[in-house]
């Protein structure tokens, strides 16, 4: 455990407008983190993207992006939030980053444009140089381009989407750090989002802790995390079986017909 809470600091009275008028932020006092993984739960507009945000951007968590999310102009909202913000830690960690499901598809085209820019310049020092100098630069090149194919794959683009997410979660996930996952399972299946369950207990039993805004109620049966319901005014610790995803889950699954029918 490295983020033991969070706290909106309230000494002064809190800014008019979004973020600080959505509900579940409106009204939120302290969080206390006592096991290694813990969702953020709720309908969209909930508010949990957005305090997950905020958190981010008040530890300057190291964002997933071919440019940098952090000074973005989507999360300038979520900067005023994390100003609010304070943190107690047991140990501080720069290690770990933060993924909004969005940016993952400016990342992969980042990653895919390094490797064609270190292809080019393999190919340029073989027209430029001859002898030892040309093998110092091609080697340069190509010794770079191969440690992004081992973490990334020959072809970023040649699998599907939820593939390259559980490619970058295996590679990315490298030991303890706090990790910060805005709905990391938009792109994957059943069976892949089990996946990710693996990777996280894996992760969880080398040290890592996790904050995890997700709609899935496959990932939220994740043993022994704490589940946060943005849905409860205000935000509430509650047991799996009552989370609303879930529950609404299961009663269409047992009953499509009677959801369907009313369409």
């Amino acid at each position: 455990m490295f983020l033991r809470s969070i706290r909106l600091d309230r000494s002064d009275a809190l800014p008019d407008g979004y973020p600080f008028s959505v509900p579940a932020i409106a009204t939120l006092d302290e969080i206390e983190l006592r096991v290694p993984v813990t969702f953020f739960a709720g309908e969209n507009a909930s508010g949990k993207s957005t305090l997950l945000e905020g958190i981010a951007t008040g530890i300057h968590s190291i964002p997933v992006r071919a440019d940098d999310p952090l000074t973005s102009e989507s999360l300038r909202h979520a900067e005023e939030l994390g100003k609010r913000l304070r943190f107690a830690w047991s140990v501080k960690t720069r290690q770990g980053f933060f993924l909004r499901a969005e940016d993952f598809f400016e990342y992969k085209k980042g990653i895919t444009a390094a490797m064609r820019e270190l292809d080019d310049l393999a190919s340029d020092a073989d027209r430029r140089f001859s002898g030892y100098g040309r093998q110092l630069a091609r080697g340069s090149a190509l010794g770079q381009r191969h440690a992004l194919e081992t973490r990334y794959g020959e072809d970023p683009n040649a699998r599907s989407h939820g593939e390259s997410f559980l490619q970058f979660f295996g590679a990315r996930f490298t030991g303890p750090g706090l990790y910060l996952l805005d709905e990391p399972d938009t792109a994957l299946s059943t069976q892949s989002t089990i996946g990710l369950i693996a990777l996280l207990k894996e992760m969880v039993a080398q040290g890592a802790q996790f904050l995890i805004a997700t709609h899935s109620p496959i990932l939220l049966a994740f043993p022994g995390a704490a589940i946060l319901s943005f849905d409860r005014i205000p935000i509430a610790d509650v047991p799996y079986e009552d989370v609303e995803q879930v529950t609404l889950l299961k009663s269409f699954l047992e009953h499509p017909d009677a959801f369907l029918r009313h369409l």
